[in-house]
């Protein structure tokens, strides 16, 4: 295994792939170097003399400036470096678009085919409710339900899609509340849905069913709580109904292209931009030759990596709608007078991620190299097959909520540190280093730390692999452990 690696022969840094004491010497580009402290997994180490004032430079890119000067061999870090960002900025159409690497092969997964045609990855029964009051009585309800049909088979799993808002918002809030939930019933994942009210919630049950558009009527239904004497047993009634409906699904072979896949990282690293996010770079670019689709998000972390994607917009109207996508977050932490780079978070910089360019530059490696079609605000669904981006926070359950909403059957999620956590479709977990995976086997999902030794194509295979097993049936361990939630963007007051 290597023990630094030097990602582009421009940058002034190296990042030491595993613990490295002081002393230790390392030839980079034909120069010997000794290492002059200890430095941590993750972390950077100078290889040149560098200038108080002068910049930082990682994947080939400026990460931050010098606020001193840095010798040959010093560790680089958040003591001696800043970022270079600052407010709102203009921006200029450069298309620089590059050929998809990869070819078509003609894959399938086994999927369930909807009425309207989507296809879902899994076939699960889910109780929405309009407004966090009745949370508990959905629960109720399925236990009931559970407990009278036994077999609840053809449905893999029951879910309650418990949130907290609905009622007392206001604005913005009150629309993403509806819009997310409305998103989460016409979810193909979803193979019968219960729309859940109260009665007096301002999420009123019947606008939001006339605002749902079309539906499949047999298989989601709409149930008031107020306007029923026992709404547990009309609740267990209407879900026995959606239930012989769906007795006769059967997963079916269906193309690759029908996958919607939404790429997400979290709790970050210093190997995150080297492997893991690069994995899923790959593989985006590849599901995209497959005629497929991708959806990176988290904008607060395309700062300082925007031009990049911009460069890559289909056409001036997509760059439009990317300068919009980043500016406008831009506004939202200006307009609550926060810092619009105070990124990353403690974890992140343990891990060795310096500024917020630094870890941008990783982050935006997701999305590999394809040409980027359209941009999606918060809330609003896929229409086209091939790279999107959408607007939502980095916070991983409102982005992985987001990438779900926006129909999404399955949420890659990339992490240095390791998390849990799962949304309401399969999450799974990518470690960028092997000892997390190692560590957390009930977290991990699959290790990318592998790309150390091995060879990326080889990796790339596997990883299709398993994406395809999953995509099948196979459960993932937010799945295995019932960690599913799901988290809506609040941006506003509450009454």
């Amino acid at each position: 295994m290597l023990d630094i690696i030097h990602l582009n022969e421009n940058d002034n840094v190296i990042v030491a792939l595993k613990d490295i004491e002081a002393g230790y010497k390392i030839v980079v580009q034909g120069k010997e170097i000794e290492v002059k402290e200890s430095i941590k997994r993750g972390h950077k180490i100078a290889v040149e003399d560098i200038a108080i004032n002068a910049n930082i430079v990682k994947y080939g890119y400026p990460i931050g400036h010098a606020i001193k000067g840095v010798s040959v061999g010093e560790h680089v870090h958040t003591h001696n470096t800043k970022t270079n960002l600052e407010g709102i900025q203009e921006y200029q159409f450069n298309q620089k678009l590059t050929a998809n690497p990869y070819k078509q092969q003609y894959l399938t997964f086994k999927g369930f085919r909807r009425k309207n045609g989507d296809v879902g990855i899994r076939n699960e029964l889910w109780i929405v409710p309009t407004v966090g009051c009745v949370n508990g009585i959905a629960e109720r309800m399925i236990k009931l339900f559970e407990k009278e049909v036994r077999d609840i088979s053809p449905f893999e799993n029951i879910l309650v899609l418990k949130h907290n808002y609905g009622c007392s918002q206001l604005g913005d809030d009150h629309e993403n509340t509806r819009k997310i939930l409305m998103d989460a019933v016409l979810h193909p994942n979803a193979g019968g849905v219960l729309v859940l009210g109260l009665g007096c919630e301002n999420n009123n049950l019947y606008e939001f069913k006339e605002s749902l558009g079309e539906f499949d009527e047999g298989r989601v239904k709409f149930l008031n709580s107020q306007e029923v004497s026992d709404e547990i047993e009309a609740g267990v009634q209407i879900l026995k109904e959606i239930y012989e409906k769906a007795k006769g699904d059967k997963r079916e072979e269906v193309p690759l292209s029908e996958l919607k896949i939404g790429l997400k990282c979290g709790g970050s690293d210093g190997l995150s931009g080297i492997t893991a996010n690069p994995l899923l770079g790959r593989f985006s670019d590849f599901l995209v030759a497959q005629g497929g689709t991708t959806v990176l998000t988290e904008v607060p972390e395309m700062f300082g990596a925007e031009t990049i994607l911009m460069e890559r917009a289909q056409n001036s109207e997509v760059f439009e709608k990317t300068v919009g996508l980043i500016n406008e977050f831009k506004e939202y932490f200006m307009e609550n007078k926060q810092p619009v780079y105070e990124n990353p978070s403690p974890g992140n910089k343990d891990g060795g991620i310096t500024t917020l360019e630094d870890k941008s530059l990783g982050c935006t490696q997701k999305a590999g190299t394809s040409t980027i079609v359209d941009v999606l605000k918060y809330g609003e669904r896929l229409e086209h097959k091939g790279l999107n981006l959408l607007s939502a926070p980095g916070n991983d359950l409102v982005a992985s909520s987001a990438l779900a909403s926006a129909g999404c059957q399955m949420v890659l999620f990339t992490t240095g540190r390791g998390t849990p956590f799962g949304s309401f479709v399969p999450t799974m977990k990518i470690s960028s280093n092997t000892a997390i995976y190692e560590n957390k086997p009930h977290w991990i999902d699959y290790n990318a730390g592998v790309l150390l030794e091995e060879e990326p194509d080889v990796v790339l295979q596997d990883f299709t692999e398993y994406i395809i097993k999953v995509a099948s049936g196979e459960l993932v361990n937010n799945e295995k452990n019932d960690f599913r939630e799901i988290a809506i963007f609040k941006t506003g007051v509450t009454l």
